[in-house]
């Protein structure tokens, strides 16, 4: 599991005083960092490998200005050419959102996905949430 912790910008609520849920795609994008640098330790753009294919998020409850948020990432599925992760936003100790996302090991140049490497794959498994585990607190 990966964390990340981020405080809610003013410019990141909405009219109704709470994140806009715009702002959580974004922020799990940015808490998968970690396992983008399992795939290119430098991020280095030339040399990218990995797509999005899907992304889904489920709100919870309302996040609110001025109290930090903890982005919670595990890995729920390694396949030959993908994997899924899990995230969660969680604020004063209570989940706010969770989120999965589906990155796909990608050749740029040939346009087509690609098998990821072995080396790759064990690391990934590291970050796995095994079984049907259920997260009751931050």
């Amino acid at each position: 599991m990966f964390k990340r912790t981020l405080s809610p910008r003013f410019a990141e609520t909405d009219a109704l005083g709470h994140l806009s849920n715009t702002t959580l795609p974004i922020w799990f994008e940015d808490a998968r960092e970690p396992i983008f640098k399992i795939f290119n330790p430098e991020l280095d753009l030339n040399s990218w490998s990995l797509i999005l294919a899907r992304i889904e998020v489920d709100f919870v409850r309302q996040i609110y200005y001025g109290s930090d948020v903890v982005i919670r990432t595990y890995i729920i599925k390694v396949g030959t050419s993908s994997f899924t992760t899990l995230q969660e936003a969680w604020q004063k100790g209570e989940l706010a959102a969770r989120g999965t996302a589906t990155m796909v090991y990608f050749d740029y140049a040939s346009q087509q996905s690609a098998r990821i490497p072995d080396s790759i794959r064990a690391l990934l498994e590291v970050h796995k949430l095994e079984g049907e585990e259920v997260i009751h607190s931050q």
